[in-house]
Formats: C-alpha cells, sequence, structure tokens
C-alpha cells in the first residue's frame, strides 16, 4: 500500500484526526463514568467521518482511479502443453 498513496490525503488525515479525538474523549468519560460525555466523544468520532467524506467530496481526497494493471505484474498467460513423443 505504500507505493499506492492510499490515504496519504488531507480528507484522510483529517477524518482521523478527528475521529482519533473523539474516541479519546469517549473512553476519558467511559472511565469516569459519565455517560453524557461519553457519548459527545461518540458524536465527535462520527462527526470525523463526516468531515472526512465532506472533504473528499471537495476534492481533497484520493482521486478515483480505473482499475488497470499499470505498475503490477504482467498477467498469466496459459501456455499449452507439450507433446511427448
Amino acid at each position: 500500500m505504500a507505493g499506492s498513496s492510499h490515504g496519504h490525503t488531507p480528507a484522510a488525515w483529517t477524518g482521523v484526526i478527528i475521529a482519533f479525538i473523539g474516541f479519546c474523549v469517549a473512553g476519558a468519560f467511559m472511565v469516569m463514568a459519565q455517560p453524557v460525555g461519553f457519548w459527545a466523544g461518540m458524536v465527535i468520532t462520527v462527526l470525523g467521518g463526516v468531515v472526512g467524506a465532506i472533504m473528499r467530496a471537495m476534492g481533497l481526497g484520493q482521486p478515483k482511479q480505473s482499475r488497470t494493471l499499470s505498475h503490477g505484474a504482467p498477467a498469466a498467460r496459459r501456455e499449452p502443453a507439450a507433446a511427448e513423443g
């Protein structure tokens, strides 16, 4: 995946950072036994996904490409079996 730049976009980084902050907030409030804070953290976590999707729609995400074998191995071909005799 390193060669494909998978997820190395502003939309991906922003969405993951917001979701991570929400996860940390939810975890902290869960340990403190505060359900309202936990659910606020969960809302922040979901907000990270929404922000990432909006940014991708604005063109800050990975561009969609066709599925071609541009840098992969050549396609395997079947060779006829050699006749013995």
